[in-house]
């Protein structure tokens, strides 16, 4: 068994085959977490976690590229939604009542992202501290609600540790792809995260030495579909290919498939408070 841990079936490049890419991977014992990254996409993964009895979870949250800063407006992935909405004030109580379902397992993706950015210095601050201001905010709601968090971090390392090091009371979580370096990767470690590891790491050639030095305990797998496609395959990306990311953390870690999958799945099962299989995991008729 093997758990995707951030996959978008929720998003635009499903929408006429999600139920077969989800059956797929159920067929093969493969479960899924579903992230939202806005209201909307947040409210369809929760929709589809609770047509299944098993394997199927949902994270709900608001991505940091749909907020609405009122500074800076960012282009949305046409795979993502069907058409371009409106950028989102984050809604505490809203996403509130979505995370009291069971069915939630964590709030994500949240976090920081300055890939896209103003170009002037006054509003590049201000576009920054909007985006902390709202972290903060949902990190907050996952304290209340007792969940985890799947925190997203694009070009913004040293910002985000200096946010979770500023945190009052616990939090658990993992920095979804990773792609920092060896010292941000320990920094996180050392705060109790976990790494969480994609098709990336086929292309970026320093995660495979981070991958060597990352204790296995606190690695997790993920697709992060439909994007990050890893070889063999190409084109859209589904959880059935989270297998691949697994065989090659093995190989890595010159470890067996069998033994990397148990680790990773109880890692996942652990941090979301996954309960494990007994039984099939159909769907609901």
């Amino acid at each position: 068994m093997l758990i995707d841990t951030h996959a978008h079936l929720n998003f635009n490049a499903y929408k006429n085959d999600a139920k077969e890419v989800i059956k797929r991977a159920l067929e093969n014992k493969i479960w899924m977490i579903n992230v939202g990254s806005q209201y909307t996409t947040s409210k369809r993964t929760l929709s589809i976690a609770k047509e299944y009895p098993k394997g199927v979870f949902a994270a709900v949250g608001l991505h940091p590229i749909h907020l609405n800063t009122g500074i800076f407006k960012v282009k949305i992935d046409k795979e993502e939604v069907e058409f371009e909405t409106r950028e989102e004030s984050f809604a505490y109580q809203k996403y509130k009542e979505l995370a009291k379902d069971p069915k939630v397992v964590a709030i994500g993706e949240i976090g920081l992202d300055y890939y896209y950015k103003p170009k002037t210095k006054k509003k590049l601050s201000l576009f920054k501290e909007k985006q902390r201001e709202v972290l903060r905010e949902q990190i907050k709601l996952a304290q209340e609600r007792g969940l985890p968090v799947i925190f997203h971090c694009r070009m913004a390392h040293k910002d985000l540790i200096e946010e979770l090091k500023k945190i009052k009371g616990t939090i658990r979580g993992v920095i979804h792809c990773f792609t920092g370096d060896w010292e941000e990767a320990k920094s996180y470690l050392e705060m109790g995260f976990y790494l969480g590891f994609n098709g990336i790491i086929f292309k970026l050639k320093n995660l495979k030495d981070i991958i060597k030095k990352a204790p296995l305990e606190r690695i997790i797998l993920e697709t992060d579909c439909p994007y990050l496609t890893p070889p063999p395959k190409e084109g859209r990306n589904e959880p059935l290919f989270v297998k691949y990311i697994g065989k090659r953390i093995a190989e890595i870690k010159n470890l067996s498939f069998e033994k990397m999958s148990e680790i990773t799945t109880k890692n996942a099962q652990k941090l979301f408070k996954i309960p494990p299989p007994c039984g099939g995991e159909g769907k609901t008729s």
